[in-house]
């Protein structure tokens, strides 16, 4: 058996949807914005065995706001603390699950375990309906199977889920005085934040790592993503940022010589594989049919390595070694000068798609988890405008297109995204003064070099409104487990969440106790 990306080992699992488009006046356009995580990366099953933890089902409609006759649904969630360090009357620290297993994002998410025991709070894991096991009509390929059935799949009915399952718990512990605190990081991040904000009567506060939500319409600039991108490349090595820019007019111009595509595919080592449900694999070298789905592959370890440019060796995406951009731009400078540029960035690139070299060939069609979930929400209302400039960026130049955005989405899903909507449930224009006079108890934690950090909230809003930014941080490094590793910084910004938290569940208590009396 060939080993390939499908499977760089039967052990490596999830992440979150497929790959970042983009085009260049050569290139045909295709029209989704950046999904923040993609299809190209695992997680080590070891990591799964770190925290203990109970599973558990819960019925949940399939829609909370209509009366209609509907099949309802099991969302899983995780609890810990039960019967352990969690207090009848203690808080209740809940993680708004993202687009996939809730079990990955419980993983690396140990933030919150490192500090549950502390303030004697019970753990909760909610998974978003439709990933995981949470998937209502009775599997996969029945939920996703049109537009009718994937129609549930939104930000609102999570939140919804959420707030119901929480209501229940709540009860069902006799803790219905129990403070909730939400925890979540990027697309969690940002439900963790609109939750707050749209049930403050369900949880106290909320921790949004990451959260970009102000990446809709024209709140922030549309080439904010790719100019963080580059930055972050530029800033390790010049050479290496050219060395990307100019790739792509020589990818494009050997995708059209005679055997071009051929060779591609030979150098880059493409295959297809067949995964059986035993998880072994049939794999077979394939010819590209084109340079664009070569140009998403490349495109993606980029923008991942953005993310995850964390000072330590980590495997969130895949096992990668400390600061792997510098890394990946290391090997794309120390080769002759004589060397192709092709060859050279493929030797970066595997940087982050088999550093560990137990990858034989790459499937550039892998999604073994399923996470195709999030193309039906960027089809109807996580519609993120996303551009490319010349000037400052690596990539080459596009334009965001409406028109052919909503096009593939009609072909695709037979829907018409709502760009509007998101803004209209839950604001983002104006943000200070909506934030000021309706929000509290939220933190917005980001690090510059997270590509996603361009569109949160990076400033201070209020007294209980805190942007926690952090110059050298990636995506929601805050919310991952604490090593010895961690610079000085990263630990000062924890100590800050820390307390920030301490104080909201003082304020609730000291509230709590003042009404008793009365």
């Amino acid at each position: 058996m060939e080993r390939s990306q499908t499977l760089a080992s039967a052990s490596l699992l999830l992440l979150i949807s497929s790959s970042l488009f983009f085009t260049s006046s050569a290139l045909p356009r295709r029209w989704r914005p950046p999904q923040f995580l993609g299809r190209f990366a695992r997680l080590g099953v070891s990591n799964r065995a770190t925290y203990q933890y109970e599973e558990r089902y819960f019925r949940q409609p399939l829609d909370h706001f209509s009366f209609a006759d509907l099949p309802s649904f099991q969302q899983r969630y995780l609890i810990a603390g039960v019967d352990a360090w969690a207090l009848p009357s203690g808080p209740i620290f809940f993680y708004c699950g993202n687009e996939g297993d809730i079990e990955w994002f419980a993983a690396n998410t140990g933030f919150v375990w490192d500090i549950a025991p502390r303030f004697s709070a019970l753990i909760v894991f909610a998974e978003h309906r439709y990933y995981g096991k949470s998937m209502p009509y009775g599997s996969k390929e029945e939920a996703y199977k049109n537009a009718d059935f994937l129609s549930y799949l939104t930000a609102e009915q999570a939140l919804a889920d959420f707030s119901v399952l929480l209501t229940d718990l709540k009860r069902n512990f006799s803790s219905e005085d129990s403070p909730v605190v939400l925890f979540g990081g990027s697309y969690g991040g940002m439900l963790a934040a609109w939750m707050r904000l749209k049930y403050p009567h369900v949880a106290i506060g909320a921790l949004a790592s990451s959260a970009p939500i102000l990446q809709f319409e024209d709140i922030v600039p549309p080439d904010t993503f790719y100019n963080i991108v580059s930055k972050d490349f530029k800033r390790e090595s010049l050479s290496c940022f050219k060395t990307i820019k100019e790739s792509w007019d020589v990818l494009e111009a050997q995708g059209t010589d005679n055997d071009g595509l051929l060779k591609l595919s030979k150098d880059f080592h493409l295959c297809r594989c067949d995964v059986s449900l035993m998880l072994s694999c049939q794999c077979h070298y394939r010819n590209l049919n084109n340079t664009d789905e070569l140009s998403d592959w490349l495109n993606s370890a980029y923008s991942y390595l953005a993310m995850v440019d964390y000072p330590y060796p980590s495997d969130f995406l895949m096992p990668l070694p400390a600061n792997p951009i510098k890394e990946l731009c290391r090997k794309v400078d120390n080769f002759p000068n004589e060397t192709g540029i092709l060859e050279r960035i493929f030797a970066g690139v595997s940087i982050y798609y088999n550093y560990t070299g137990n990858v034989d060939c790459f499937d550039l069609e892998d999604d073994p988890h399923g996470m195709s979930g999030w193309d039906w929400q960027a089809c109807t209302e996580m519609v993120m405008p996303m551009s490319s400039n010349k000037d400052n960026s690596m990539f080459p130049e596009f334009d965001f297109d409406y028109a052919a955005y909503r096009d593939e989405c009609v072909q695709d899903y037979g829907v018409r995204p709502r760009p509007r909507w998101i803004t209209t449930e839950f604001g983002g224009h104006d943000i200070k003064t909506t934030l000021m006079k309706f929000g509290s108890n939220i933190i917005f934690s980001n690090g510059l070099l997270d590509p996603w950090s361009g569109g949160s909230v990076l400033q201070n809003i209020s007294d209980s409104i805190i942007a926690l930014v952090t110059e050298l941080g990636a995506h929601h490094i805050d919310l991952r487990a604490a090593t010895d590793e961690d610079p000085e910084w990263l630990v000062e910004q924890r100590y800050s969440e820390i307390e920030l938290i301490k104080g909201w569940l003082s304020e609730y208590y000291k509230q709590k106790a003042s009404s008793f009396i009365k």
